[in-house]
């Protein structure tokens, strides 16, 4: 009887699987063509209805996180078991409580360990042109879906599965650029015409501490609020060269503010990952030193994950729908730790890339079933030890504090070998490096001028240091991490300051806000302010959004050069939003109330008092909006130069009126009355703007015209064609030039870089290309281009250059030359080797000319984000004669505040932004970064001052 019955029962559950697997298309079904076939790519209007379908399955439930840039639903599947699709939040519940790790006990967290379900996240397209991304996910979603066989069936009973799209919008615009050629083997991905996000192309996957991009806010949602999976997997592409895919684990330097959990917990997946391709012989898996992929930069798509204790996975690989040849790349045929199982020259189809993904989207689930009450545990330890850390004294270790170790003890190596070499008679008594002398070393040593590995031991061999060293520095009461921050809410630049707490919000972080005044330290704070603790379970992320990066001085072999980082090497979000804050290094309380989860956050506006008018601060971000809005509103705005009393210079000034106050009503600003008309003001008139962008799209451009949208800027894009053009004057007052718009001199024809920036880009020829982007083709020229700026310029016009198209200034011959350089065996300049001088993306400290109209607003001394960026020498009689002013310089030889900057002492005096008249009009040269990714709040005012003129 029983065998019966359970016969019957099993008859029934194939039955029901069968006819499950029956009702769900096949995507030959629906798109026409097997996913991966050659010369075929799947639109995402095609996806979305296909999706769509796969949603009448009772394994899915397909939602909406949210619309796009360009109007578009981004959509998440969710794929698990009908049986836990029944309890599905009770399963998202226990998720986020094992993460957040608030309040849970040991035995309860081992409780809810048993009864959860893992979580994984697994996306594809955030880069459009990496087609694999996209076609991965709809495969992997159609087998999950499907297929009925025992590992499936255990993925399905075990774990959540949240297959997401990261880009719709790059999907169309891609998809439809390939498949508009008729002829399959004429149909190519190269050539894009414009960016395939929006606004930031490539560099959507380096939004995400700050969230600008809707996208990046529809994800992040889903990743640090509403879901917080234990594993989340980012698929890319492309690989090293000789081989099929770069993966987990990465390279070093690992971020220090890590959970060594979350860091072997990216071991074991990527074991698991190149075991499973091992074992169905699929070649060409590369990790560690075999790639340049490491874990050290927040604010990629991946990379955040890992500052919330998660699992973050990248994957790039190979391949596309046009076939190609793996090259032969001889040191790549050798089997080693790097490259376990190398893969021999071949042809490559786009089906064995799509074949790979699936099987390591397989590999990962697989791991996950079998592994989700250890997986779901380990999040809630990780979130635990941040607590633990964050509740107490804790010393997370980093170069910086391993170079302090060294220098203590060889000081008093030295000290005592001195002693012993010395006349007894002329020997003093001494007091060791080690009785509180840490906290001096730390702060005037900076970074050691030596490269020396921070592993490099400095006892003798088979000795350590002795201990006392270690606790010197690691014990140091000063040195500890802090246990929570303050933001008051008395601070200049209060709605910059908001944006940023948004931006942990966004993140997950928990924020409290003051209900009333408190004290603490014995300094009194506003209510309002904000405080953000370190006890909680995403401690890591908090730390790095604070406190500076400080990266391993990291060359490939002593006095060789500089292993460039795969991103940036230092970007502390507080220090580019100029967000001023107080460190507490005790536990602290006060009346404070914990925000809810996600709960974003709007400064109050403050229009107090009445008179003959409002004045709005140089020094806040928002003013420049309002302004904008003012003057489109046809109210009258003017500019104090001088200030007045504690009014900032370059304040605006706005006479009273009902328009003027409904406007202002809604800025978000404090804004104080005047009781009487200023003197001395200068009416603001607005400017025809253009901001120059280029065929394919450029991505500091795209982000400088979204910033230019948020402050409500009125502009016009302008391209190589419009410029070469002439009578600039007649269109424009002002134009502007982000990095990698003007060449070098002597280099006149390089070509800009194109979509990604990672390479020169070919442009295409004008008949290949459709008519509506043809007007968008050329480039900046020394020829063409550079006589009609000048001729610009000295008609009254304005240039504002960023970053490398500072250049401007050297075709226009203003007496301005390289601070970075030294004089070769032939008595000629060239530029520093990257063994002496190298700084990748990192903040340094600037001293500024803030009387200047150019840096209204700003303080003397301010942070800016440099990359390797343009310094200058100006000849004394320049600025003497007022033929260059000055704007920004280094004014020490230690300006690094957050990142790496090796050879920094270089920068010393060097000028890095200045102002020169050509003709009637000016050119402004701002080597920094001062816009980056719409990042850099704190240096926003420096195009924004550009951006008015100034009537009597």
């Amino acid at each position: 009887m029983f065998r019966t019955t359970l016969l019957a029962l099993s008859t029934a559950l194939l039955l029901r699987m069968s006819v499950q697997a029956q009702t769900v298309p096949t995507p030959k079904d629906h798109f026409g063509f097997n996913i991966g076939d050659d010369y075929q790519l799947a639109t995402f209007t095609q996806t979305e209805a296909y999706f769509k379908k796969l949603a009448a399955s009772p394994r899915t439930k397909l939602v909406s996180i949210g619309k796009t840039e360009e109007g578009r639903d981004q959509f998440m599947m969710i794929v698990t078991s009908p049986e836990n699709h029944k309890k599905l939040a009770r399963y998202q519940e226990i998720s986020t409580k094992m993460a957040r790790a608030e309040g849970i006990t040991e035995q309860q967290a081992r409780a809810m360990s048993e009864e959860g379900k893992a979580v994984v996240w697994i996306d594809g397209g955030l880069h459009a042109t990496e087609t694999v991304g996209t076609h991965q996910l709809i495969e992997t979603a159609y087998q999950l879906v499907s297929r009925t066989d025992p590992e499936t069936m255990r993925i399905l009973d075990n774990v959540v599965i949240l297959l997401t799209h990261a880009n719709p919008d790059g999907q169309e615009i891609v998809s439809n650029w390939y498949m508009r050629n008729p002829a399959p083997e004429k149909r190519s991905l190269d050539n894009l015409p414009r960016l395939y996000e929006k606004y930031a192309g490539h560099d959507n996957n380096r939004d995400f501490y700050i969230m600008n991009l809707k996208e990046s806010q529809n994800i992040g949602r889903q990743l640090f609020v509403d879901w917080i999976p234990q594993i989340m997997y980012n698929h890319h592409q492309r690989g090293p060269a000789g081989s099929v895919l770069a993966g987990p684990p990465y390279r070093d330097p690992f971020n220090y503010v890590f959970d060594p959990l979350m860091v072997t917990g990216i071991d074991a997946l990527g074991a698991a990952m190149y075991n499973r391709l091992n074992a169905e012989n699929k070649p060409g898996f590369t990790r560690l030193g075999g790639s340049v992929f490491s874990t050290w930069y927040n604010g990629g798509l991946r990379t955040t994950t890992h500052f919330h204790n998660m699992i973050g996975l990248l994957t790039e690989i190979i391949g596309g729908p046009t076939p190609e040849n793996v090259p032969l790349i001889p040191a790549r045929l050798i089997p080693n730790g790097n490259t376990p199982n190398p893969v021999t020259p071949q042809r490559w189809k786009f089906r064995q890339s799509i074949d790979y993904s699936v099987s390591l989207n397989y590999a990962v689930l697989d791991y996950a079933a079998r592994q989700r009450d250890q997986l779901l545990y380990n999040i809630y330890k990780m979130g635990k030890n941040s607590i633990d850390r964050g509740s107490d004294s804790y010393w997370t270790l980093s170069p910086k504090r391993v170079e302090t170790i060294n220098e203590l003890y060889q000081n008093d190596l030295k000290k005592a070998q001195a002693a012993a070499t010395a006349p007894a008679s002329a020997t003093l008594a001494s007091t060791s490096a080690t009785s509180g002398s840490a906290t001096a070393s730390l702060a005037t040593a900076g970074r050691s001028t030596t490269a020396v590995s921070s592993d490099q031991a400095s006892a003798p061999r088979g000795e350590g240091v002795p201990v006392k060293y270690f606790t010197a520095v690691l014990k140091d009461s000063t040195l500890r991490d802090p246990r929570g921050y303050i933001i008051p809410s008395s601070q200049t630049d209060w709605p910059t300051a908001v944006k940023f707490v948004n931006a942990l919000i966004k993140t997950g972080i928990q924020v409290q806000e003051a209900t009333a005044d408190f004290s603490v330290a014995g300094r009194t704070y506003p209510a309002g302010s904000y405080v953000v603790k370190l006890d909680q379970a995403f401690r890591p992320h908090i730390l790095d959004m604070f406190e500076p990066q400080d990266h391993p001085n990291d060359f490939q072999y002593p006095g060789g050069p500089p292993v460039r980082p795969y991103d940036a090497a230092g970007w502390t979000l507080a220090y580019q939003m100029n967000v001023q804050f107080d460190r507490l290094l005790t536990g602290f309380d006060g009346p404070f109330k914990k925000l809810p989860y996600g709960e974003l956050q709007s400064p109050t506006a403050k229009v107090s008092g009445s008179g003959a008018g409002y004045v709005l601060n140089s020094q806040v971000n928002n003013s420049y909006m309002a302004v904008n809005d003012l003057i489109k509103a046809g109210v009258e705005v003017f500019r104090l130069p001088a200030g007045s009393g504690s009014v900032a210079p370059g304040s605006f000034y706005v006479p009273a009126s009902a328009k003027a106050k409904s406007i202002l009503d809604a800025s978000g600003m404090t804004v104080t009355s005047m009781a009487k008309r200023p003197t001395n003001v200068k009416k603001v008139t607005p400017l025809r703007i253009g901001l120059w962008d280029t065929y394919g799209g450029s991505m500091p451009s795209g982000w400088v015209r979204w910033l230019m949208e948020q402050y409500h800027y009125p502009m016009q894009l302008v391209y190589a064609q419009d410029i070469d053009a002439g009578n600039l004057k007649s269109k424009y007052d002002v134009i502007v030039f982000v990095t990698r718009a003007i060449p070098a001199v002597g280099n006149g024809n390089a070509p800009p870089r194109g979509e990604g920036d990672t390479g020169g880009f070919r442009e295409p020829k004008p008949e290949d290309t459709p008519a509506e982007y043809r007007s968008s083709m050329g480039r900046i020229t020394a020829e063409k281009s550079v006589p009609q700026l000048k001729a610009f310029m000295e008609a009254g016009g304005q240039v504002v250059t960023i970053g490398s198209s500072t250049n401007l200034a050297y075709h226009l011959g203003l007496p301005v030359r390289n601070a970075l350089v030294e004089m070769g065996p032939t008595g000629q300049e060239r530029p520093l080797s990257n063994e002496k001088y190298f700084i990748p993306g990192s903040i340094l400290r600037v001293a500024l000319d803030s009387t200047q109209q150019a840096t209204w607003g700003m303080p003397t001394m301010t942070d800016v984000y440099f990359d390797s960026s343009p310094v200058f020498k100006v000849a004394p009689e320049a600025i003497a004669k007022g033929i260059v002013k000055p704007l920004m310089w280094f004014p020490t030889d230690k300006p690094l505040r957050s990142g790496w900057a090796w050879g920094q002492a270089y920068l010393r005096d060097g000028v890095t932004a200045f102002m020169a008249p050509v003709g009637a009009g000016k050119l402004y040269a701002f080597g920094p970064e001062i816009t980056f990714r719409a990042q850099a709040q704190g240096t926003f005012k420096l195009l924004f001052n550009q951006l008015y003129g100034l009537g009597e």
